[in-house]
């Protein structure tokens, strides 16, 4: 009895243990089940699916076709969130073309797009191995990363060049054109920075010979860069010309002490810029002396009554010193004041403005004044003979009257 108790038990345990194998336990009899309420919150699955496929299925991999030792059957209501159903998905390295469980298109082995169970709205479908985002984003990245490379170089090639900015292509995907403008506006900026250091070279080294010499040699380094080339030219002008100004400045000196010794002996052989240099010293010297002998002569006016030549071994001193005197109009001005003040007989009082003339005032005062006291003689002669007549015309009629009588 015993003994056929325990074979019971035997078949009872290996039928429905095949029946658990195949079904996971949680399924039909055609091998599938309705989400539950707590799969759908989760946003696992909506309705009803199957788990082996059925007769429709068009998965070329379904678990019955796989051995039982590599399945697992798993069904998408059997993960706590989609990060769940992802991780799973990758670690078996299951694929729109290897999904053994059918967690593509919902389990029942028709939509197999190589997203597994829904991803919920919005999720980065590139986590999920050999899905067609994670193909397309690896592609973009390989994309970017070869126009980024291009891109680079050309920026680097034109920056160094100095060529205007052109970081825009239509070579490509879309990735690899948003790589090569990237890459390119990089590149550019490095390669400016590049020519633009050697640049700064360049014109040091030009300068540099510049000092030394009047001959530009150009370096074979610079010869094949326009901008290195002008550069190096640019250094070299900088110091020939801040040479040139140095010898000029000396030439205007020396023309300049020649001009104050009134010595004209401008440089022979020379260029004609510092000829003009010597030349234009000289002549802000010469400018100064007059001006020097002119005020002497100014000056002069103010105690001179009369001109006298102050005997200048130069003849140009004497003309420059009369043209100073002959310049003084203060002097008129002097002259009139103490002719008038003397002419109306007033007593000498040299006002303040004019002292510096003091011997000039007095002397046309003098003058002034003499003229005055004339007048006053004219006046006084005038009216000693009006008297005289007056009392002769008196006497004569007193002679008339008294011969009257007397007849």
């Amino acid at each position: 009895m015993i003994k056929k108790v325990c074979w019971l038990t035997l078949l009872f345990l290996l039928f429905f243990g095949s029946i658990a194998f195949a079904h996971s336990g949680r399924t039909d009899s055609s091998g599938g089940h309705n989400c539950s309420d707590k799969s759908k919150a989760k946003g696992l699955c909506t309705g009803y699916h199957s788990h082996n496929g059925g007769g429709t299925s068009s998965s070329t991999s379904s678990p019955a076709s796989q051995p039982a030792a590599t399945r697992s059957d798993k069904d998408c209501t059997d993960f706590g969130s989609y990060d769940e159903v992802v991780n799973y998905w990758n670690s078996k390295g299951y694929s729109a073309t290897y999904d053994p469980e059918n967690l593509d298109g919902w389990g029942n082995g028709v939509v197999d797009d190589g997203i597994p169970c829904e991803a919920p709205s919005g999720y980065d479908k590139t986590k999920i191995n050999n899905s067609p985002e994670q193909f397309k984003h690896q592609q973009d990245e390989t994309d970017m990363a070869n126009g980024e490379e291009q891109g680079y170089a050309q920026g680097v090639k034109d920056g160094y060049q100095e060529a205007t900015s052109n970081n825009s292509t239509t070579s490509g995907s879309d990735a690899f054109n948003e790589g090569y403008t990237a890459g390119y506006d990089k590149g550019y900026a490095e390669g400016k920075s590049k020519i633009d250091s050697e640049k700064k070279q360049a014109t040091d080294d030009g300068y540099s010979l510049g000092q030394k010499q009047d001959e530009l040699t150009l370096p074979d380094k610079y010869a094949n860069h326009a901008g290195l080339k002008k550069a190096f030219e640019n250094g070299f002008n900088k110091a020939l010309q801040e040479r040139l100004e140095a010898k000029k400045q000396e030439f205007t000196k020396q023309g300049y002490n020649d001009g104050k010794k009134d010595k004209h002996s401008p440089p022979n052989g020379q260029e004609d810029e510092l000829v003009a240099a010597y030349e234009t010293g000289y002549k802000k010297a010469q400018e100064e002396l007059r001006q020097e002998y002119y005020d002497k002569g100014y000056k002069a006016a103010f105690s001179l009554i009369e001109y006298k030549d102050p005997g200048y071994e130069n003849d140009k001193f004497n003309s420059w010193f009369k043209d100073g005197f002959n310049s003084n109009n203060e002097v008129k001005k002097i002259e009139k004041a103490g002719f008038s003040l003397g002419q109306q007989g007033e007593k000498i009082s040299i006002p303040t403005e004019y002292t510096k003339g003091e011997k000039i005032f007095k002397h046309y005062y003098e003058l002034g004044y003499k003229e005055h006291e004339e007048e006053q003689k004219k006046t006084r002669s005038a009216a000693a003979s009006g008297f005289g007549l007056a009392a002769l015309g008196w006497f004569g009629r007193r002679l008339y009257v008294a011969k009257k009588m007397i007849s």
